[in-house]
Parts: structure tokens; C-alpha cells; sequence
């Protein structure tokens, strides 16, 4: 078993994944986008091929300019803006994959009635491809998304339910009750855009018993986000609304830190409003280097 919060099954090698649920990516869309950094997307888009491709998808030229102006005046807690794939062809969601790449932050979230919201932020952190699969697997939305956190994250975030009474203390525990107690209570009494609060597992001795009263209590939640950064942030929510399991992985897949955080989406994994400003001049520069 590892250690933290979250805990791998017995056996399990890899601490980090995020693997997709009920997505093909060809029949997505999303073919060809797959580890495309900035500098792998301004390779493409050099190429006679990129210009042929781009000659054939007025639609996606005709769009990023609205994403440019969408970037520049986004605010931070504003609705995010949208912008429907729907319609769009082959060759149209293979150039604005090319052109959006894969960032740093990834997300799966799931949904009512078995809806799959599959995350990925382009290169330019706020600008994010957010793809819906029902119970089979079939596509039912496809949107690119100027936020700092995607809609489909938050909405599913809400949805967890409230953590009032606390079960009873199992046998063997030490801390775990002082510390659920306090999570309660710091949950309860957060408001969305308040700051968060960290709490830091290496602060509080945790018998094996505690943790799985914690975990047990707390319970797994909708959505399961990544952040490969600065290292990598493994960002899980619990089933308890307003708390989230925060860990920080090395070189060498090891936590070195371990944190519940009480508040709203982790900031780990939310664009500010430096990061829209700078992604519109990216994709501005974009756009009159290679459709215009």
C-alpha cells in the first residue's frame, strides 16, 4: 500500500494515472493531439501540411479569433464562454487539436446518469477541451472552454453531499476524530471564493486505523484532476463537498507532501487571470503567423 490520502490498490505500481473512461480518442476527435507542447504545436503548423490543412478549415480560422477576445476579457469567478465543436469535421478538430496541444492539467469527472466529462487544458493555461461521453461511450458534447476551472469540474464538485454527523471512533484511533471534526466544521462553514484551508498529513500522526476512518468517512469523489507542473499534483475530490485530497509527487513517483485542502477547486489546478491574458497573445501570435 502507498501512503497519503489517497492509497493505491495492492499491487499497484504506477501512484499517478489518470486514465480515461469510456473514450476512444479517434472517435473523439482528439486523435493526433496526444503530448503536442507549445513548441510541438508551432512545429506542426510550419509545415506544408499544417497549410494544406488549414486551406481546407475556414471554420477553425473563422474561430480563433473569438477565443482571442474571449482570453482577453475573461475575469476569474466569471461564467466561463464556450464554444461548441458540434459540426465540426475530421479535419477541423485535427487542426484545433494541433493548435490547442496538451498543458499541464488534466481532469476526468463524472457525472449523472453516467456522463463522463474528459478535461485537458491546451498550452494556453484558461483554454480548455472538454469532451462528454454517456453510459456507452458515445460523444454527446464537445467544447473548447475559456475558465479558469471547467464548468463540468465545479458542477460536479457541488454535487457532493454535506459531511454533518460524524461516525463513531473506530478502535486504535488517535487523531482521527479531532481531524474530522475540524473538517467538518472548516467545510461547513466555507463559501465559494473564500480561501482554502491545507491540512498537512506529516502535522498529524496517522494510525492505520485513522486513515481509513478518514478515508472511509470522507469517501471517494467525482473528479480526479492532474497537474504535471512544477512535478506532479495528483488533485482528487472526496465524496465530502468542499474537501479535496491535494498530493505532490517527485521524480521518483514518491508523495512528498500530503494535504487535504477545504475550499473550492484547488488553486494547483486553476488558471488566473495573468495566465488568460498571456494565452490571448499566444494564440493572437498564432493565428497571424499561420492563418492570416
Amino acid at each position: 500500500m502507498k501512503a497519503g490520502f489517497w492509497v493505491a490498490p495492492d499491487g499497484a505500481d504506477e501512484g499517478v494515472s489518470m486514465v480515461p473512461i469510456g473514450i476512444d480518442d479517434k472517435a473523439s476527435g482528439f486523435a493526433g493531439r496526444s503530448g503536442l507542447t507549445g513548441t510541438g504545436t508551432i512545429s506542426f503548423l510550419a509545415t506544408s501540411s499544417a497549410e494544406e490543412l488549414i486551406a481546407r478549415c475556414p471554420r477553425v480560422a473563422s474561430l480563433l479569433p473569438e477565443m482571442v477576445a474571449a482570453l482577453e476579457t475573461q475575469e476569474v469567478g466569471q461564467p466561463s464562454r464556450l464554444f461548441d465543436l458540434d459540426g465540426y469535421g475530421a479535419d477541423d478538430l485535427e487542426l484545433l487539436g494541433q493548435v490547442l496541444g496538451e498543458g499541464e492539467v488534466s481532469a476526468t469527472v463524472a457525472l449523472p446518469d453516467g456522463v463522463v466529462a474528459q478535461v485537458q487544458e491546451s498550452v494556453m493555461a484558461g483554454l480548455w477541451r472538454v469532451r462528454f461521453t454517456d453510459a456507452s461511450g458515445a460523444r454527446v458534447a464537445d467544447y473548447v472552454e475559456v475558465a479558469s476551472v471547467p464548468a463540468a469540474v465545479e458542477r460536479a464538485a457541488s454535487m457532493t453531499t454535506v459531511l454533518e454527523d460524524l461516525p463513531p471512533p473506530p478502535e486504535g484511533a488517535m487523531n482521527v476524530m479531532s481531524l474530522l471534526t475540524e473538517i467538518r466544521d472548516r467545510a461547513l462553514a466555507h463559501r465559494p471564493g473564500d480561501p482554502s484551508h491545507a491540512i498537512t498529513f506529516s502535522l498529524f500522526p496517522m494510525s492505520e486505523a485513522d486513515m481509513t476512518h478518514l478515508q472511509d468517512t470522507l469517501g471517494p469523489g467525482p473528479v480526479q484532476m492532474l497537474s504535471r507542473g512544477y512535478g506532479t499534483c495528483r488533485i482528487v475530490a472526496t465524496a465530502t463537498r468542499n474537501v479535496w485530497s491535494v498530493q505532490f509527487f517527485n521524480a521518483m513517483d514518491t508523495i512528498v507532501l500530503d494535504t487535504l485542502e477545504i475550499g473550492d477547486v484547488p488553486v494547483t489546478a486553476r488558471a488566473a487571470v495573468e495566465d488568460f491574458r498571456d494565452s490571448a497573445e499566444r494564440l493572437k501570435d498564432i493565428r497571424e503567423a499561420y492563418f492570416q
